[in-house]
């Protein structure tokens, strides 16, 4: 639960102009989609993929980490990971099935990005659903366990002799198709008033650099 007089204290921390940021970002959120990165090994693909997150308004990011480590790079994200909320599976041999029974019982839709056969081409794709859209590592694509339970298959057409694209390349195309297909909709896609509260309450901490110090400087002046 948010401490509203804290919040009030750290909220003299910040500029107005950031807090607006916060605001006007914070109403084109949306966890109505979502994306998933299976074992990715290129840090600039998981690092690009998150940043085009950010910029289309995903809120959640799910990595799925069997074989490679998904490191973020600072250059490729340009501090994009530090408003997302990123969920990593690393813990145990179900780590991909861990994901999937998590993402299902958030009342989402397995969606594989593959050029399958019958994979449904992007512009038909239906955007009702709440829905998880699967990236798999470069070269082999997503793996097999997760395509044998996906839901769906998802597409981008291409009419080039190159056969695929890269995986930021394609989640920035997809991501920037369903969400502006979202918000021209009248899908109820945004984050509810408290989902809101508690992310601006998250942002306005991380933007304050001493803000431990400061959290300490508040405890003590309301125990003394």
């Amino acid at each position: 639960m948010i401490d509203t007089k804290f919040l009030h204290f750290l909220e003299d921390f910040v500029s107005e102009k950031r807090k607006e940021t916060f605001s006007k970002v914070l109403e084109n959120r949306t966890r109505h989609f979502t994306v998933v990165l299976e074992d990715i090994f290129q840090p600039h693909n998981s690092s690009a993929v998150i940043r085009s997150c950010d910029i289309f308004g995903l809120q959640d990011v799910h990595i799925i980490q069997n074989k490679y480590s998904s490191k973020v790079s600072r250059h490729v994200a340009k501090g994009s990971q530090k408003w997302l909320d990123i969920k990593k599976y690393n813990q145990s041999a179900t780590n991909t099935q861990d994901c999937l029974d998590a993402l299902r019982s958030d009342g989402y839709q397995i969606i594989a990005t593959t050029p399958h056969n019958d994979s449904c081409v992007l512009h038909e794709f239906d955007i009702t659903k709440k829905s998880a859209f699967v990236f798999g590592v470069e070269k082999e694509g997503v793996s097999e366990h997760t395509m044998n339970q996906a839901d769906g298959f998802l597409k981008i057409p291409m009419v080039g002799f190159t056969e695929s694209l890269n995986i930021s390349v394609a989640a920035a195309i997809i991501l920037q198709d369903v969400t502006t297909r979202l918000r021209a909709s009248e899908i109820d896609w945004k984050l509810s008033e408290k989902e809101k509260e508690t992310l601006y309450a998250d942002w306005i901490q991380k933007s304050i650099k001493s803000i431990k110090k400061i959290t300490e400087r508040y405890q003590l002046s309301i125990n003394s």
